[in-house]
């Protein structure tokens, strides 16, 4: 009996042991956690906690400058493209540029060569300038002579007008103008053969610079409207013929001038009235009309080596046939 006691005793001993013993571990925790919070309270500091205005303000900001950043990055690209699209534009333009350059160099040089007087044209011109001259002088020669007889110079031909030569409607030469045809051949003696070819031909530059060469002097009849077309054209085909006939027989060596192509310059062709130059409604544009023109043609070459070719033949025979 004595024994129950003493364990009862033993017993609650040990449960205020373990009884102490957890209050010590929840001291020991207690005092942990205080020394934690008094650790957390030494490092707050209320200065450095932001007020929720200021944070919302500074948070909007925020957003705002996102928003900014988002714009100014699409006009960034914007712009890139922009870039883009005027430097491919600058490169079309500065290739484009090159293009018109070659070509304002090819139009300049074209200028330039046309600025040169074209060989053909320029040897043409000199033998029209050549012809008014031949004309001029025969002109000027007869007309002294016969200061009566209507004389008409043209760009082609001197014309010999009215009833100067013929009777009307014959084609017998007057016997008084017999002696004007045979001027008229002398005069073309002397100065055909400086612009023709031939065994008679006298080629010179101080009377021929430009190396002209006739093609053709042409001995025209013409009447006016009066009578038959047909009886016309024999008419006046009858009266050049007649003049030819005339002055090659007082001249016979106006048969000798040939033109580049070796055939006779002297030739005769009849018109009638299908060549009038003036109305055939009065007496004297129908004078007009019945006519003699002498029309002297000039060769024309096909190209610049053929004016090479004209200028050998013509020295050729200057040297065949010295004065």
């Amino acid at each position: 009996m004595r024994a129950t006691p003493m364990r009862r005793r033993r017993h609650e001993e040990e449960e205020e042991s373990a009884f102490v013993s957890m209050t010590d571990m929840t001291v020991g925790f207690l005092f942990i956690v205080i020394l934690l919070l008094a650790f957390f309270a030494s490092q707050y500091n209320p200065s450095e906690m932001v007020p929720r205005p200021e944070y919302e303000q500074v948070l909007n900001e925020r957003d705002a400058l996102a928003v900014e950043l988002k714009r100014l990055q699409q006009r960034i690209a914007q712009l890139e493209t922009e870039r883009d699209t005027a430097i491919a534009a600058r490169e079309r333009a500065d290739k484009e540029i090159v293009k018109l350059k070659t070509r304002i160099a090819k139009l300049e040089a074209e200028l330039e060569r046309l600025k040169k007087p074209n060989p053909l044209e320029a040897y043409i011109n000199s033998s029209m300038e050549a012809r008014r001259r031949i004309l001029q002088q025969l002109r000027d020669h007869i007309a002294l002579d016969f200061p009566d007889l209507q004389l008409m110079l043209s760009e082609e031909s001197l014309r010999f007008q009215g009833e100067g030569l013929f009777k009307r409607g014959e084609y017998t030469l007057l016997p008084d103008r017999l002696r004007l045809v045979q001027v008229l051949a002398d005069r073309l003696h002397e100065i055909l053969p400086c612009y023709t070819l031939g065994d008679d031909a006298r080629f010179d530059t101080n009377c021929n610079s430009g190396f002209a060469l006739i093609e053709a002097v042409q001995i025209e009849g013409h009447t006016d409207s009066d009578g038959d077309d047909m009886a016309n054209l024999v008419l006046s085909t009858n009266r050049a013929t007649t003049t030819f006939r005339a002055m090659t027989t007082h001249q016979v060596k106006l048969l000798n001038y040939r033109n580049f192509q070796q055939q006779p310059v002297l030739s005769v062709a009849g018109y009638g009235r299908m060549r009038p130059i003036a109305s055939n409604d009065t007496v004297e544009h129908k004078a007009s009309n019945r006519r003699i023109d002498l029309r002297i043609i000039m060769h024309v070459p096909r190209d610049t080596d053929e004016i090479d070719k004209v200028r050998d033949a013509l020295l050729i025979g200057s040297r065949m046939n010295p004065q």
